[in-house]
């Protein structure tokens, strides 16, 4: 079978089974590099590609410039794109199985207390100093972050309808493709409460966005504008430590729940982690044992940043 119409039946799959578009992205993309590859080494067919040429395409990227976890991304993608040939009786093994995974560094980047005082006290100074959309819309995007842990497509997709500010909870559309209610500490709402009445006021000619965070011109916030959030502020911070990104935030939401002594249910009930395995080993890397918690909702107990003032 051709490589590049076996690769558009792969996809056509994917997106039939509703994987999310970032995941159904991620493999076009890498397929696509891989296909292109394969060609320029006289691999047109899918039952050509061989463990040789598997091996050759990693060091390829390693070579270029690709650490263990892109290696590993693209392996994962190859790998199950290989599976679902073998499903099709296409190729009867796979040629990526026997591959190893890169080794990744472990280290997980998460914020101090000094960096979140820095971060919020810059916005505090710009929202006194100039009172501008940006910054209180920025300001709210780090309080919900770090209050949250949402991942940033969820952050990006959270709708007015989502917030319950009587009974303090989020509905968000996660990774799993399925919505699930979380708890919301006081402050958080507090600051959602006062963002939008700010909305409410700046697009008074307007309607207000059915999104939370939009752009100046009330749309609906992309991923990559919220990139650009942080990379303005990486610049103005200039952090030599920790990288400046929403999943630091959401790392480091998970460890400060993890170090308050959340049991790991409720860690990944938050965290909205698909497999407990992925908390506990979260909980490994921070090195605290869990206690369990008489409330399933326990963090909103807990003061997560009680030196930083929100």
């Amino acid at each position: 079978m051709l490589l590049k119409f076996a690769v558009l039946d792969f996809l056509d799959d994917r997106e039939f089974k509703n994987v999310t578009p970032k995941t159904l992205q991620s493999y076009r993309d890498i397929l696509k590099q891989f296909e292109n590859f394969c060609l320029e080494h006289d691999v047109i067919n899918v039952e050509d590609i061989t463990t040789s040429i598997m091996k050759r395409y990693i060091l390829h990227y390693q070579k270029k410039g690709n650490n263990a976890t892109t290696t590993n991304s693209k392996l994962q993608r190859i790998r199950a794109f290989l599976n679902y040939m073998i499903e099709c009786e296409v190729i009867k093994n796979n040629p990526a199985k026997k591959i190893q995974k890169a080794r990744e560094d472990v280290r997980i980047d998460v914020f101090t207390d000094y960096h979140i005082k820095q971060m919020l006290n810059y916005y505090r100074r710009i929202k006194h100093r100039d009172k501008t959309f940006y910054a209180y819309r920025d300001y709210s995007i780090i309080v919900v972050l770090l209050g949250t842990g949402l991942r940033q497509s969820e952050l990006c997709s959270l709708k007015w309808t989502d917030i319950d500010f009587k009974y303090q909870t989020l509905s968000v559309f996660g990774k799993s493709r399925k919505r699930e209610s979380i708890p919301v500490a006081d402050k958080v709402i507090m600051e959602l409460a006062t963002y939008k009445t700010f909305c409410e006021q700046i697009f008074a000619e307007k309607e207000l966005s059915e999104y939370v965070f939009t752009n100046r011109s009330n749309k609906q916030l992309t991923p990559n504008a919220v990139q650009n959030v942080f990379k303005r502020l990486a610049k103005i911070m200039n952090f030599k430590d920790v990288r400046l990104s929403s999943h630091t935030f959401r790392h480091t939401f998970c460890q400060r729940c993890i170090q308050s002594g959340m049991s790991t249910f409720a860690v990944q009930r938050l965290m909205r982690h698909s497999s407990i395995v992925v908390t506990e080993r979260y909980a490994a890397m921070w090195g605290n044992d869990l206690k369990e918690c008489k409330c399933q909702d326990a963090h909103v107990h807990f003061h997560l940043f009680k030196h930083v003032q929100i």
